[in-house]
């Protein structure tokens, strides 16, 4: 494959995932609310499936099916706030706390809770991208002062 073909096809690594779910309809109404606060919403619906986008993709769907091991999935969050909004909602809408939102040691700062259906689910902004989004100490009182003074040079 020629290098600009190349470059095409890695711009994104799964297209998206569908979760089997013993009522499609229940585990809708869950991640309706659970995944809000991450951006996502039900685009979507062929029958017993729907499907979830966020950022101009549906990567995530809920399909009616045999549930078999509980899986885990991890959503990415952009900042903390929405992380904690993640975790509320999700047990207002019926989760269960498996881990409240906190910093994880080496990981990044993540909530988990179980859907209906006993699946891990977590939003998560990992350490490295909250590193980087570190705002400055200056005070906006101390910038304004400082645009004073050298409005009056």
């Amino acid at each position: 494959m020629r290098d600009g073909r190349r470059r095409a096809y890695a711009s994104g690594m799964i297209e998206h995932i569908s979760l089997r779910c013993r009522n499609s309809r229940a585990s809708r109404r869950f991640y309706e609310k659970a995944l809000a606060p991450l951006g996502y919403q039900v685009d979507k619906e062929y029958g017993d499936a729907f499907g979830f986008i966020q950022g101009g993709r549906h990567d995530f769907w809920v399909t009616k099916g045999k549930v078999g091991t509980p899986t885990h999935l991890a959503f990415h969050a952009q900042a903390p706030f929405a992380v904690d909004a993640f975790y509320r909602a999700a047990l207002a809408a019926g989760g269960k706390d498996n881990g409240p939102p906190g910093i994880r040691a080496d990981y990044g700062y993540a909530a988990f809770v179980l859907d209906p259906d006993g699946h891990n689910v977590e939003a998560v902004i990992w350490d490295e991208e909250m590193k980087k989004r570190k705002p400055r100490r200056e005070s906006t009182a101390a910038r304004r002062g400082g645009r004073r003074k050298a409005a009056k040079r």
